[in-house]
């Protein structure tokens, strides 16, 4: 028995190192899990959704309102696809603006604020068909309050909120979701969670949705 002694205290300690090992693995797996998740860039959920839950595709754009690409790929791409798809298609945008668009960043913030009101796509939509008025001018928020008239918001509330470090910290928090999926540049365009490669013309888009259809239904 004194002779297997120290064996047996060997492979008990042995045990207790590994054990410990693997508690202090998966309590540093949960930690890093846990701020993921805080932060919000992981587990973020898409609020602004165009199309039906159920369509076969997703398509989500990662844009700058100020990017005169994104405004044409929206315009003269998704848009069309969005009435030749129908309930086929569902649309999802992210916001991603860059810094060296001056008012970009505003621009999303108006967005987020007009969607406290239920019309993000409205000023969604206004903010690119406007594109090359509201981006020359010296001060913005005269412009985006135009805008909220025309859309009926209501424009005290709607200037609160572009004030509103909770709407602010929404359009943050998109952009670094973006961030964590490689986007870098806008527009960036993901089909059924895959990044598409531009060129982003209605022919390209057009193909990699009918791509996407034919891969649900194989």
């Amino acid at each position: 028995m004194k002779r297997s002694l120290p064996f047996i205290l060997i492979a008990a300690v042995a045990i207790v190192t590994v054990s410990s090992g693997a508690l202090l693995y998966r309590s540093k797996r949960a930690h890093i899990e846990a701020g993921a998740t805080a932060n919000g860039t992981q587990n973020l959920k898409p609020e602004h959704v165009r199309g039906e839950a159920d369509a076969p595709v997703t398509l989500e754009e990662f844009a700058d309102f100020q990017c005169p690409s994104c405004a044409m790929t929206t315009m003269q791409s998704i848009g069309p696809m969005e009435k030749n798809f129908g309930e086929r298609l569902r649309v999802v945008f992210w916001h991603f603006p860059l810094p060296n668009h001056k008012h970009g960043r505003e621009a999303a913030i108006a967005a987020e604020a007009a969607s406290r009101q239920g019309k993000f796509w409205e000023m969604h939509d206004l903010l690119f068909e406007k594109q090359g008025d509201w981006s020359k001018a010296p001060d913005i928020h005269p412009v985006f309050e135009e805008y909220a008239q025309q859309l009926k918001l209501d424009v005290d509330k709607f200037k609160k909120d572009c004030e509103s470090p909770d709407v602010a910290a929404a359009v943050d928090k998109q952009h670094e979701q973006g961030e964590t999926r490689g986007v870098k540049n806008t527009p960036t365009i993901f089909i059924n969670g895959r990044e598409l490669p531009p060129p982003f013309n209605p022919e390209r888009i057009q193909e990699a949705i009918d791509a996407a259809i034919a891969a649900k239904n194989s």
